[in-house]
């Protein structure tokens, strides 16, 4: 198969984007990452390591701390954290090939359709589902799941043939790399759900120190979960979105099996006292609740939570 994507990016290279750039670059792709100075100065040194069932690899990577290194791309993966999105696409537009494709690999409803109001290329919203962690700069470890779900942006419409064809290429490079992708007909509704595991999951992991397991083993978070679930499925249902409330429940159980050792991505935040994803997660929830009429007391509470244990940093 001949690639369509030759070159390819990844922007904002924590560990979701550096395991997906060391799978696509052990595929034989041109791979260069963007991500913070000790990351890239690391993978400079000694190459990008990939830790995959105790086996440690490491990935032909190309590295740079400077936005302009997106010059050249076919393919950006978008990776950075929901709060730099509107920052971080505007600070990419000028530097982007005009026809490069941009796959935005992020958690949150929203981050496509800001980066397509600051960028004029073809934007494509991604839902991932990996557990993934970065011990040390330079280090991603996987433990478990990987794959991806697209599909177009504007879901009030049929996709025209070439964005049908750019969707099938996507799944086509994926597939080389070994990493399932399934085009969805409505990949907001994908959002969403995805948003639904995310409020149920990553908040209590990060203020209970607890993996996936834990938070499923306990019978009193368990109905807590289900409260928050509830509460997401009346928003999404106010924004159109219907999601089934015992379908999002079994989903919420199924990733605690898929995902057992897994700790939250806010969970890995705040353990470097870094700032979260939480206003995009359970503070949106909150806050679109709010607008919309629909009360949403977990979910507040849960992101009142975590902003309080984050105003404390050092």
């Amino acid at each position: 198969m001949a690639k369509p994507f030759n070159a390819i990016t990844v922007v904002g290279a924590g560990a979701v984007g550096s395991f997906y750039g060391a799978l696509l670059a052990r595929a034989g792709y041109r791979v260069t990452l963007i991500g913070r100075a000790a990351h890239v100065a690391a993978i400079q040194s000694a190459g990008l390591r990939l830790d995959m069932a105790g086996v440690v690899q490491t990935a032909p990577v190309q590295a740079s701390a400077d936005l302009k290194a997106v010059q050249g791309a076919d393919l950006v993966l978008f990776c950075v954290k929901s709060t730099d999105t509107d920052t971080v696409a505007r600070e990419m537009a000028p530097w982007l090939s005009k026809d490069a494709v941009v796959l935005s690999l992020q958690n949150g409803v929203e981050n496509a359709s800001t980066i397509s109001r600051h960028v004029p290329n073809s934007v494509v919203p991604a839902v991932v589902y990996v557990a993934t962690a970065m011990p040390a700069p330079g280090l991603v470890k996987h433990f478990g799941r990987g794959e991806l779900v697209i599909g177009a942006l504007d879901p009030m419409r049929a996709p025209a043939s070439d964005v049908v064809t750019m969707l099938q290429a996507l799944v086509e490079l994926f597939a080389a790399a070994g990493i399932a992708v399934t085009c969805s007909a409505d990949v907001r509704a994908e959002l969403w759900s995805k948003l639904m595991v995310n409020c149920a999951y990553n908040a209590l992991s990060a203020l209970g120190h607890a993996h996936y397991a834990r938070i499923a083993s306990l019978t009193e978070v368990r109905a807590l979960q289900r409260s928050i679930v509830q509460e997401v499925v009346e928003v999404a249902a106010a924004e159109g979105v219907a999601l089934s409330l015992q379908a999002s429940l079994e989903t919420v159980d199924r990733i605690a099996q898929t995902m057992s050792g897994q700790h939250s991505s806010t969970a890995q935040d705040m353990a470097r006292n870094k700032p979260s994803e939480i206003d995009h997660l359970n503070g949106f929830i909150a806050r679109r609740g709010s607008e919309l009429g629909i009360p949403t007391p977990i979910n507040r509470t849960l992101h009142a939570l975590v902003k309080l244990v984050e105003a404390g940093y050092g």
